[in-house]
């Protein structure tokens, strides 16, 4: 794997998962009548896992998420040696998608940063509500089933090709259930870019989105390894006739 393309590959897909996913937020949730919804939006988060796994996953494993990359690492799927690289990215890549997104959006008469900005929050800044240990909790137990998927879809006996799908979807579901909650992180370069530019209540609050997504990605990351990973030496023990072998 080249490190550089990857870098370039983990930029690209985190810029489209934080345009289309926070963008369908800003400019389609709410339209008169006709917006989208948080339906559109789950949505719209999980096509862009889909789409862009598909188009660069095969260049750099297609993370585009900090917890994911640690918790691939946690689960001893990726190097540590390129952590930090592909975090970078992924955290820049998310910071140019919400620099786009604010040129589009002040294009509308009205439009205000105060509105959030489809920022993640809790409390006051919760959509329905919702306290710090509630956003603590579902932010924890998502990414740590969100990285459980990963890890299984990807492994060498799940069914070829269908990773990127059973992805999406996965993080389609994470959002219907927890935009009414935190707005939805699970990733903290998602909630890095549009804090940067809300400011205030949503830098304070934004360390939950970069903490417990991260130790949920970890813990999800160690759960396979330690209680579903199965060994390289007893894999041809379990395997059924007529299945490839190492």
């Amino acid at each position: 794997m080249n490190t550089g393309k990857a870098a370039v590959a983990e930029f690209f897909g985190t810029f489209w998962l934080v345009f289309g996913g926070t963008g369908a937020a800003v400019l389609a949730a709410s339209v008169g009548n006709s917006g989208i919804g948080w339906l559109g939006v789950s949505l719209a988060f999980g096509l862009t896992v889909v789409t862009m796994a598909y188009a660069v996953g095969h260049i750099s494993g297609g993370h585009f998420n900090p917890a994911v990359t640690l918790g691939l690492w946690a689960g001893r799927r990726f190097p540590g040696g390129k952590v930090v690289i592909y975090i970078v990215a992924q955290v820049i890549g998310a910071i140019c998608a919400s620099a786009v997104l604010y040129v589009i959006a002040s294009g509308k008469a009205g439009f205000s940063l105060s509105d959030g900005f489809a920022a993640n929050g809790f409390g006051d800044h919760s959509p329905a509500g919702y306290s710090l240990a509630a956003a603590i909790v579902i932010e924890t137990l998502l990414t740590l089933a969100f990285l459980l998927v990963i890890h299984g879809v990807t492994d060498r006996r799940a069914p070829a090709g269908l990773a990127p799908l059973a992805i999406g979807l996965a993080l389609t579901l994470i959002h219907l259930i927890s935009i009414p909650v935190t707005n939805t992180s699970v990733n903290p370069a998602r909630s890095i870019a549009p804090a940067l530019f809300v400011g205030g209540w949503a830098l304070a609050q934004l360390w939950v989105f970069i903490v417990f997504p991260i130790v949920g990605g970890l813990v999800g990351g160690l759960l396979y390894r330690y209680l579903l990973e199965v060994p390289a030496a007893e894999r041809d023990k379990i395997e059924g006739p007529g299945e490839a072998t190492e």
